[in-house]
C-alpha cells in the first residue's frame, strides 16, 4: 500500500477525469483482490450511466461484474450478506434519490450488523451512488441527501470534489471493513455531455494509493474567512474565492472530502485563524451539514467568531425541474459571493 494524501508533482503528470479516476481504483483493487465484485444496475456493458465501471465487464466478466435487475432491495441485501461471508462487493445505485426503495437493507441491516454482532461481524462493502443537481434532472434525481446518511450510525460517507480524492478514497473504501457510502457528483465526474468543470481533470497517479477517509483538505489558504464545503460546491467556493480575491477579501476554502468521519480539527484550525466561517452545501439547509459544522464551532469556542455563522444551503424544497428555478436554490458561485461579502460586512 502506498499512503499518499496530497498529489506529488513527480508521480502526477498524467491526467484523469474524475470517473476514469474512479474506474482505475476499482479495477486495481479488483486485480489485487478476488474477493472484490462489481453489482448494480447498467454497470456492466453499460459501464454505468456516469462511467463509473467503464471497462470493468471486458476486464474482469460477467461473474465479478454484474448487472442486477431493477430490484434494489434485492441485489441490496445480497451485497450485504456478501460482504459478511467475506467478499467485497462494490454495489451502485444509479441515483441517492431512490435508496429510499431499499433503506431497510441499509440502515437496519448493513450499518448495524458490526454492532449488533458484539464486533465479530465486519461489513466490507462500497455503496457508491450519483448524487446532486444542476441538469434539470428534476426533483428526484437531483438531491444529494449526504446529510441523511451521516446521520445514520454504522456507515462511512466519502465525497470526492475531483479526480485524485476520487481514486484516493475508493481504494481507501474498498480497502475499509466498514460499509462506506461512496456519493459523487455528476457535476465533477468530467463526462462530455455535462456542463464543464475545469477541474474534473486532473493529475492521478497511476500507482495505487490511499487519501485517508475523516481527513478534510485545505484546497486553499486565505486568512479573512473560512468556506467549509464539499463535492461541487468546492470548486464553485475556488471559483467565488477567485472573484473575492481582487476585492480584498481572502478565503480559506476546506473540502470536507468524509462527512463521516469528519475532520473537527482542520474546521476550527482555520476558523481560529481566519474568525468567520461560511458553510456551503448543495444538500438541505435544515438539520443537516450546514447545521453539524456551526455547531461544532459554537461547542468548541464561539468567541473565536468575529461574525455569526452564514449557512448558505437547498432551501427546503424540492429540487425544481424548471433550470431558472433549480439554479436559483442551488448554493452557486454568486450565491457564495454574496455571502462572503455579507460574512465580512
Amino acid at each position: 500500500m502506498v499512503l499518499i494524501s496530497t498529489p506529488n508533482e513527480a508521480v502526477t503528470a498524467r491526467k484523469l477525469t474524475t470517473a476514469k479516476a474512479m474506474v482505475e481504483a476499482i479495477s486495481q483493487e479488483m486485480e489485487r483482490d478476488p474477493a472484490i465484485f462489481v453489482l448494480g444496475e447498467d454497470v456492466g456493458a453499460y459501464g454505468g450511466i456516469f462511467s463509473s465501471t467503464s471497462g470493468l465487464l471486458e476486464k474482469f466478466g460477467p461473474q465479478r461484474v454484474i448487472d442486477t435487475p431493477i430490484s434494489e432491495t434485492a441485489f441490496m441485501g445480497l451485497a450485504t450478506g456478501a460482504a459478511v461471508e467475506g467478499l467485497r462487493p462494490i454495489v451502485e445505485l444509479m441515483f441517492v434519490d431512490f435508496f429510499g426503495v431499499c433503506m431497510d437493507q441499509i440502515y437496519n441491516h448493513m450499518a448495524k450488523i458490526h454492532y449488533e454482532s458484539g464486533g465479530s461481524v465486519k461489513v466490507p462493502l462500497v455503496l457508491m451512488t450519483a448524487v446532486g443537481g444542476g441538469y434539470s434532472d428534476g426533483a428526484q434525481h437531483s438531491q444529494c441527501l449526504w446529510g441523511l446518511f451521516a446521520h445514520l450510525p454504522g456507515l462511512k460517507v466519502v465525497v470526492p470534489s475531483n479526480p485524485y480524492d476520487a481514486k484516493g478514497l475508493m481504494i481507501s473504501a474498498i480497502r475499509d471493513d466498514n460499509p462506506v457510502m461512496y456519493m459523487f457528483h455528476k457535476g465533477v465526474m468530467g463526462l462530455p455531455w455535462m456542463a464543464k468543470n475545469i477541474r474534473t481533470l486532473g493529475p492521478v497517479p497511476e500507482m495505487a494509493f490511499e487519501v485517508p477517509i475523516g481527513r478534510a483538505s485545505v484546497v486553499k489558504t486565505g486568512n479573512d474567512l473560512t468556506i467549509v464545503t464539499i463535492s461541487l460546491s468546492v470548486h464553485h467556493a475556488l471559483d467565488a474565492s477567485e472573484v473575492l480575491a481582487p476585492q480584498g477579501i481572502d478565503c480559506e476554502v476546506i473540502d470536507l472530502r468524509s462527512l463521516v468521519p469528519l475532520d473537527k480539527e482542520t474546521i476550527l484550525d482555520s476558523v481560529s485563524k481566519t474568525g468567520r466561517l461560511l458553510v456551503v452545501d448543495e444538500d438541505y439547509l435544515s438539520f443537516g451539514l450546514t447545521g453539524e459544522v456551526a455547531a461544532i464551532v459554537a461547542e468548541e469556542n464561539p468567541t473565536m467568531l468575529k461574525a455569526p455563522v452564514i449557512r448558505l444551503a437547498v432551501p427546503d424544497v424540492p429540487i425544481p425541474y424548471s433550470r431558472t428555478l433549480e439554479y436559483a436554490v442551488l448554493p452557486t458561485t454568486g450565491r457564495i459571493e454574496s455571502a462572503a461579502k455579507r460574512l465580512m460586512a
